[in-house]
C-alpha cells in the first residue's frame, strides 16, 4: 500500500514502556501504509527481539524510528498534531478519530500523538496538539492498549485517505493554506520558540507569576494552536515582543 498522503503522517509515541507494543505498532503502522515512527524517551529497547518479535516484517520500520528526548524535539517540522486521551480534560474538545483524523492528512508533516501505557497523555503534552481525539468504547471498560488503539487510528487514516487519493499522484494534493494569508501554518517548532519568549516577556512584565504561569501558557498555547499562525504572523508577534523588551531595558538603563 503506497499512499502519498500517509508518508507526512508521524506517529508519536510519548515514554512507550513495552517493547511488545513498540513492535505490534511498527507491524500495524506497515500493515496500513504509515512509516513515520518517532519515539520520546523510550523506557524500552525498541530494536530488542522482543520488539522485532512482534514487528515480524516491519523491522524496518523500528530501525528507522527517530528516538527524541522531548515531545517538542518529536515534533519538530510538523505543522498540524493530534493528541490522544481516554478521557476528557477541561478546555480539552474531544473528537471522534473518523472527524478529526483526515485533517492530518495534507501535503506537510503531521504527527498523532499518544501517551504512555500507565497514564496516557498529561495536560502538559496534550498541550503541544491542536484538536483531540479519544475512541468510543464500552464505558464499563474504555481503557485500550496502546498497540490497540494505535491500530485503530492507522486504519482510520489510511481508509479516508484511499478515498480521497488523487489517482495516487502526490503533486494533486491541495496544499495545507491557512485561509486569510494564503501561507502555510508555522511549524510546531517555529510555535515554541514564541510560546517560550511570550513566557518570558509575561514573567518579566509581571502578568505572569511563576505558581501559575504553567497553567497560563496552556490556555495561550490553546488559542494559537487553534488560530494556525502563519510563519509570517509568528515573526511579527515575536517582533512585538522583543520591543517590549527593549523598551523594559531602555527605561531600566
Amino acid at each position: 500500500m503506497e499512499i502519498a498522503a500517509l508518508k507526512s503522517v508521524r506517529i508519536v509515541l510519548v515514554e512507550p514502556a513495552g517493547p511488545l507494543n513498540v513492535g505490534s505498532i511498527a507491524r500495524v503502522m506497515k500493515n496500513m501504509g504509515l512509516s513515520q515512527l518517532v519515539l520520546v524517551k523510550p523506557h524500552c529497547d525498541p530494536l530488542g527481539e522482543e520488539a522485532r518479535q512482534m514487528a515480524v516484517h516491519a523491522a524496518d520500520v523500528l530501525e528507522a524510528a527517530q528516538i527524541v528526548d522531548s515531545l517538542p524535539d518529536g515534533l519538530r517540522g510538523c505543522q498540524r498534531a493530534i493528541g490522544t486521551t481516554g478521557r476528557p480534560r477541561a478546555d480539552t474538545v474531544l473528537e471522534h478519530p473518523r472527524t478529526a483524523l483526515p485533517w492530518l492528512l495534507t501535503d506537510a508533516e503531521t504527527a498523532l500523538i499518544f501517551g504512555p501505557e500507565d497514564r496516557g497523555l498529561s495536560n502538559d503534552e496534550l498541550s503541544y496538539a491542536q484538536r483531540f481525539i479519544g475512541i468510543p468504547a464500552n464505558p464499563m471498560y474504555p481503557a485500550l492498549n496502546l498497540a490497540q488503539a494505535v491500530a485503530i487510528c492507522c486504519y482510520e487514516l489510511t481508509q479516508v485517505a484511499e478515498i480521497e487519493r488523487p489517482d495516487d499522484r502526490a503533486s494533486e494534493l491541495v496544499p495545507l493554506r491557512d485561509a486569510v494569508t494564503s501561507e502555510p501554518p508555522a511549524s510546531l517548532d517555529v510555535l515554541e520558540g514564541y510560546y517560550q519568549q511570550l513566557e518570558a516577556v509575561l514573567l518579566q512584565i509581571g502578568y505572569l507569576y511563576p505558581h501559575t504561569a504553567d497553567s497560563r501558557m496552556k490556555k495561550f498555547r490553546r488559542l494559537f494552536n487553534r488560530a494556525l499562525p502563519s510563519e509570517t504572523e509568528v515573526a511579527m508577534l515575536r517582533g512585538i515582543l522583543s520591543q517590549v523588551e527593549w523598551a523594559m531595558k531602555s527605561k531600566a538603563d
